[in-house]
């Protein structure tokens, strides 16, 4: 089967591939948009972690693609990409379907890599996905029930440990919430909290090593040691074997033995096999791209997200990023057909955010000022809410979230479980309100003063969607 050439292609229905979609349509863009995606399911990857904590559920950040896109012009094909023929302007799937392109966007995004090591891809479990947090949550509960059930000491510790590989962000991040969610999922099944053991190992000794978050350091390592059951940790130990029930470390030149019941891998991800096959310079995988995201040689195709870099301008694989190259890239892709040159991608950093633990995170604003605890936690959820695909999905999401939060609805741990305090909360709601009043001050005061210096942060869009302006 063949579509008509004029269509546009998007490969990866990830951040950078579902919002260029999403913004060629409404852009009223006149040509076909298809896009590709193996999943049924768009995973909003900052917030899995409250995926698997249930702070939020599956249809706030796990919705299936047709579900975001049944008002769009989008057309949806749930397929896996075979290959990707440059010269011929062809995509290929694995059922055989050919799509010949006028456009084409490479969003494919990144796989999980072990680095070859024996019995990762068998045992370790993945955190990339909503499917891959909700087996992990699976996995866990049952964990929890298996140790509850046993007298064997020796077997409710190993069934009750967890290790997670790599102290990158998304490591600490689990980390935090697990040390705390797990001793009360635990405390439920009357257990005893103190058994339980999370464990970070990292190769380095160096958590956040050369991580954008880098700068947080401090605050996540006081964080690591603050939650209900403190983290573990094991540094400066390179994994070598990993098995059904235990990890084999090096460390300090000596072969190590961690028994385990439950093993989470975040240590690392690599570029998509099938971009190292084109005949397009990359840097470790990420296909080099001009400053308008295009391939120098083909500049009908387009990159962004994970598998593409600027060399000029490099900057880092995370959602905010791709989300603002996917609006982008929408735009360049009307000019080429208008006949117009393509813009110049520029990408604004609005700083860093990071889940430190259950109703706890840390807020680092435009990389200058950090706000973390409750305070933080807010602003994360309420920021990453912002950039949910579809307005409509967006607006109704955003609302359950600021009514759960305002009547402590559907919360994994109560404050008192987690060692917090009631009028702390009270104060961060307050916080909230103040968050979220301001804009709506500043918009009704002075509208055009507003829109010109908050454009670029997408929250006069948000604001208009959520409460639009008097006429």
């Amino acid at each position: 089967m063949q579509q008509a050439s004029q269509a546009t292609v998007i490969l990866g229905g990830g951040f950078a591939g579902l919002f260029t979609a999403l913004h060629l349509s409404q852009r009223k863009y006149t040509h076909q948009v298809i896009l590709i995606e193996q999943r049924d399911r768009f995973s909003f990857k900052p917030l899995l972690y409250e995926l698997l904590s249930g702070e939020l559920h599956s249809a706030q950040v796990y919705p299936r693609y047709k579900e975001l896109l049944a008002s769009s012009s989008v057309t949806f094909v749930q397929d896996t990409v075979k290959s990707i023929d440059l010269e011929q302007s062809r995509v290929t799937l694995t059922s055989s379907r050919i799509f010949n392109y006028r456009n084409l966007v490479l969003a494919l995004g990144s796989k999980t890599t072990y680095f070859n090591t024996p019995g990762a891809a068998e045992y370790a479990m993945p955190f990339t996905s909503g499917e891959q947090a909700i087996a992990l949550r699976k996995h866990l509960r049952h964990r929890l029930h298996q140790a509850i059930q046993t007298s064997d000491p020796a077997r409710r510790r190993l069934l009750l440990t967890v290790a997670i590989i790599g102290a990158g962000p998304a490591g600490i991040e689990l980390a935090c919430t697990l040390a705390d969610l797990l001793p009360i999922w635990y405390d439920e099944l009357g257990g005893d909290a103190a058994e339980i053991r999370v464990v970070l190992i990292n190769r380095s000794k160096e958590i956040l090593k050369g991580d954008v978050n880098s700068h947080l350091r401090c605050t996540a390592q006081r964080a690591l040691k603050g939650r209900i059951i403190p983290v573990d940790f094991l540094f400066d130990a390179a994994v070598s074997k990993i098995q059904a029930d235990s990890v084999e470390y090096q460390q300090n030149n000596k072969t190590q033995i961690l028994q385990v019941g439950t093993i989470a891998w975040t240590a690392g991800t690599t570029a998509n096999p099938l971009l190292m096959n084109l005949p397009v310079a990359n840097n470790r995988g990420r296909l080099l791209v001009t400053p308008t995201l295009q391939l120098p040689d083909f500049p009908e195709v387009f990159a962004a997200g994970d598998c593409a870099a600027d060399s000029d301008q490099p900057q880092p694989p995370t959602a905010q990023v791709a989300y603002q190259q996917g609006i982008a890239i929408a735009q360049n892709i009307q000019h080429q057909r208008e006949g117009k040159s393509p813009i110049p991608v520029e990408i604004k950093m609005r700083g860093t955010l990071m889940k430190l633990g259950l109703n706890e995170g840390v807020a680092n604003l435009f990389n200058k000022v950090q706000i973390p605890g409750q305070p933080g936690h807010l602003i994360r959820e309420a920021t990453y809410l912002q950039l949910l695909p579809n307005a409509a999905h967006n607006r109704k999401i955003t609302t359950e979230w600021l009514t759960d939060e305002l009547f402590q609805r559907h919360r994994p741990a109560s404050y008192m479980q987690l060692g917090q305090t009631p009028w702390l909360s009270g104060v961060a709601t307050l916080a909230a309100g103040v968050i979220f009043a301001t804009p709506l001050v500043w918009r009704a005061a002075q509208p055009m003063q507003f829109q010109q210096n908050l454009h670029w942060t997408g929250v006069p869009t948000l604001l208009n969607q959520l409460a639009p302006p008097p006429q």
